[in-house]
């Protein structure tokens, strides 16, 4: 344990106001112990620090190496008043929940497996065609890791796919109200995330995920990067174009879906409102987006195209007799949730006994307090005496 470790140890012991003797017990260390790792004989290991961190309101990484934690700057980040500018530090906020637990993981020896995915072909020039290949060689690198197509996965299932083969975390967050939000991502040489605003228009999440996983891949967001809801066709930045050409060819490869037409479709020349709304079932995604899609591949002419675009996506299930499954989809795009995977890795080192519950409580917004007394066992109820028992009571 080098000095500085040690005189930063000391600093906010200082800054507590205690006697060693109280600090030693305030961090749940015996006297002894502490005084051999303030004089060099011992080592602080990584649970005294997490807990000096925690009774200091510090962070680990402050103690072990002097930074202050980074948080993440939105590369669009506006001018504006200062309540835009209120609204869009609480956007980096959140991120920052997020990279703290990256920092704890990397901290403790445990950092995110993130694999090398595929890169932008030096050789296409035109950002359409960067979207289209993109998404061509993700799905290849998915596939070469026995992974399921994304065509037509609900979105726990893309989280899982997402997290499991590419490294990608996805958290379903509440953005503020009035910044109009609908995603946001960053990445960085340790953690790849992104960001979906929680919403009842499920399909629009997930056109928004794959959009943003498009950005991370094209390498647009070394910089926290927050983008309204995708506008396939108006946008003006190639960038945007680009994720969105890789969204529609992720979420619709057209080998799945010339086959699904072929075995949807009786008349390919007069195809069906039921038939039309069967695939919108099928592949999970909006009328508007799958009618773009079905005009471009030759498969829907132009006045059935703009027809079918004016169909919502609850009207589809009715027409395919699905709508549970439209209110179940829609379920799951309304909660917050945190991604899962470094979420599963802070409980492991915590269960390991190698830090606190202090990084997982951060992680799940949760108080430390509130939070142990889900992960902990409770203690078994007291037995009442047999004439206090009495009968049972029943309530409907």
């Amino acid at each position: 344990m080098t000095e500085a470790v040690i005189d930063r140890v000391r600093k906010v012991m200082d800054a507590a106001s205690l006697s060693q003797a109280a600090f030693a017990e305030r961090v749940g260390l015996s006297p002894d112990k502490l005084s051999k790792s303030l004089s060099g004989v011992r080592r602080f290991s990584s649970l005294d620090l997490a807990r000096i961190a925690e009774a200091t309101d510090t962070t680990v990484d402050y103690l072990l190496s002097g930074r202050e934690p980074v948080r993440p700057r939105s590369a669009a980040r506006p001018a504006g008043s200062v309540a835009e500018g209120a609204r869009w530090a609480e956007i980096e906020a959140l991120a920052c929940r997020f990279q703290n637990a990256y920092d704890v993981l990397d901290l403790l020896g445990r950092p995110r497996p993130i694999p090398q995915l595929p890169e932008l072909r030096p050789e296409l020039e035109r950002y359409v065609d960067q979207g289209e290949r993109l998404a061509a060689d993700l799905t290849e690198h998915l596939a070469q890791r026995g992974a399921g197509s994304p065509a037509g996965m609900d979105l726990p299932a893309l989280f899982r796919l997402l997290g499991d083969h590419c490294g990608i975390d996805v958290a379903l967050v509440e953005f503020p109200a009035q910044a109009a939000l609908s995603g946001a991502t960053w990445q960085s040489d340790g953690f790849r995330i992104v960001l979906l605003a929680t919403t009842q228009e499920w399909t629009r999440a997930r056109f928004t995920l794959a959009h943003e996983v498009g950005h991370l891949l094209a390498r647009d967001a070394q910089d926290l990067r927050a983008d309204r809801a995708p506008q396939p066709g108006k946008q003006k930045d190639y960038t945007e174009v680009r994720a969105n050409v890789f969204a529609a060819h992720f979420l619709l490869p057209e080998a799945d879906v010339r086959a699904a037409w072929e075995r949807t479709v009786t008349d390919p020349h007069a195809p069906t409102d039921a038939e039309l709304g069967e695939l919108v079932v099928t592949f999970k995604v909006s009328p508007s987006a799958l009618a773009a899609r079905l005009h471009r591949l030759g498969l829907l002419d132009t006045a059935r195209r703009d027809r079918f675009r004016g169909f919502t996506t609850e009207i589809c299930h009715v027409l395919a007799g699905r709508l549970d499954d439209h209110f179940r989809h829609r379920a799951e795009s309304a909660v917050a949730r945190p991604p899962r995977v470094p979420m599963e890795l802070l409980h492991a080192v915590y269960e390991a006994g190698e830090t606190t519950l202090r990084p997982l409580a951060a992680y799940l917004d949760r108080t430390v307090d509130d939070l142990r007394a889900v992960v902990e066992p409770a203690r078994a109820a007291r037995s009442l005496p047999e004439d206090e028992k009495g009968d049972p009571v029943f309530q409907p």
